[in-house]
């Protein structure tokens, strides 16, 4: 078995066999496999296609190329959330809180953002002395005496898709079906949860920017968890306009905790009830969604799923009472309105304009070693469908730094379209697969 006739069967449209692609996934991530033949060789699956058995088995050997987290020594039904990710998108911080109120045992493993925003791990960071650095004991001790632990992805997780995805990012084949997913499934698998539930978004703030496009990768997620034996779930949802209304670091913990008290955005608790839903049904606590959610609305109103919340930043060393009194979080110097600059109902937000606006705040990174300034962003006051008076405040701004700040306000506003006529609003779930 050798690279060349791997690249040409592929390129003249065979099917991989589990053993060739065992083979070059293996040897590539040994270094045995140049860049230059996986680079021939994603160029060929970029323009032909995998079957979903190639998929599958592309899947498994990235998940198998490094560590496979046992959780076996963590009580009950690990369920695990992965979100395609968006503007606004904080919705980890209140959801696995939520449940992990109701039982559901959240060992997590997450990120940090490169591009618009932070991921969870940069967020969480907004709680002085809040660290990901747990051991493996501690970890699972944390999750068995709290509910909830989060640690950062290790460089032994499914080594081959880091490998892979550098490549394609250089090499414009990111945005094949087939590679995506088994990206996405590869990391799931590798972290060792018995059922997952995927949060898979569309529109303009979003990676796949169609819906038809998201609804084909949330079913060929799902089927590749049920083929690996993974109670798989996928939630369609919007991302045509941000997420809540707070875009920003600390300024979406800020209003992860206010969902925690029941006072969050009505679009972003109803994402968190969908999701939490979910995971409670992949997780057995509950067998129908009302009962689901009924589980959930309870937790946030006795208090447990905040109590939860304040918990889990304490055991990983950050200042609970920053949950309880959100005044203690990163403050920005310069907070100032933006206001619209006509009347008319708001007909479209380009997201990722919004992100962009927020990066260049300095809300996310725009180099990997990049430091984040965890205070700046905004927080929206209309979004698409609501009527605005010119002069009346779009949004607030929160910024460190006066030149970024009229840098970033232009950005934001070229983000905003306007209509003089009523406009409908946009549906946040689309769609819900589960495995049949």
């Amino acid at each position: 078995m050798n690279m060349y006739d791997i690249i040409m069967k592929k390129r003249n449209g065979g099917a991989l066999g589990k053993e060739e692609i065992e083979y070059f996934i293996r040897g590539y991530v040994a270094g045995e496999i140049p860049d230059y033949q996986v680079s021939a060789l994603m160029m060929a699956i970029y323009f032909r296609g995998m079957t979903r058995e190639e998929t599958l088995q592309l899947t498994l050997s990235m998940a198998h190329s490094g560590d496979m987290l046992d959780l076996s020594k963590i009580r009950g039904i690990k369920v695990d959330k992965h979100s395609t990710g968006g503007v606004g998108d904080k919705t980890s911080l209140a959801l696995t809180p939520m449940v992990a109120a109701c039982g559901i045992p959240v060992a997590k493993m997450s990120g940090r953002g490169l591009g618009h925003t932070g991921g969870t791990i940069d967020k969480l960071e907004s709680f002085p002395g809040f660290t990901t650095g747990l051991g493996e004991e501690r970890f699972i001790r944390n999750v068995n005496d709290i509910g909830i632990a989060i640690i950062g992805q290790t460089a032994d997780l499914a080594p081959a898709d880091k490998k892979l995805y550098a490549l394609r990012d250089v090499t414009a084949t990111v945005d094949n079906m087939s590679l995506i997913a088994s990206s996405i499934m590869s990391k799931k698998l590798a972290a060792g949860a018995d059922a997952i539930v995927l949060d898979v978004k569309t529109g303009s703030g979003a990676f796949m920017k169609d819906e038809k496009d998201a609804v084909a990768l949330a079913e060929e997620m799902v089927d590749i968890g049920r083929q690996a034996g993974r109670n798989t779930i996928a939630v369609v949802s919007d991302m045509d306009q941000p997420l809540g209304f707070a875009v920003g670091n600390a300024l979406e913990v800020k209003e992860a905790i206010d969902t925690l008290c029941g006072n969050g955005p009505e679009d972003f608790l109803e994402l968190c009830m969908t999701l939490g839903s979910c995971m409670l049904m992949a997780g057995g606590k509950a067998e129908r969604e009302d009962q689901a959610r009924r589980m959930l609305q309870e937790v946030i109103e006795n208090g447990s799923a905040l109590d939860k919340f304040a918990r889990f930043i304490e055991a990983q060393g950050g200042d609970p009472a920053a949950v309880y009194n959100t005044d203690l979080l990163p403050q920005a110097s310069i907070v100032e309105p933006v206001a619209s600059p006509c009347d008319g109902y708001i007909a479209h937000i380009a997201c990722d304009e919004v992100g962009m606006a927020s990066l260049l705040l300095g809300g996310g990174r725009q180099t990997k070693d990049a430091e984040i300034d965890l205070s700046v962003g905004f927080v929206l006051r209309a979004k698409v469908g609501d009527l605005v008076r010119a002069g009346e405040p779009l949004a607030v701004l929160y910024a460190n730094d006066k030149g970024k700040a009229a840098e970033a306000k232009k950005r934001f506003l070229s983000a905003f379209h306007f209509s003089e006529e009523p406009v409908e609003r946009r549906k946040l779930i689309r769609r819900i697969m589960m495995e049949k």
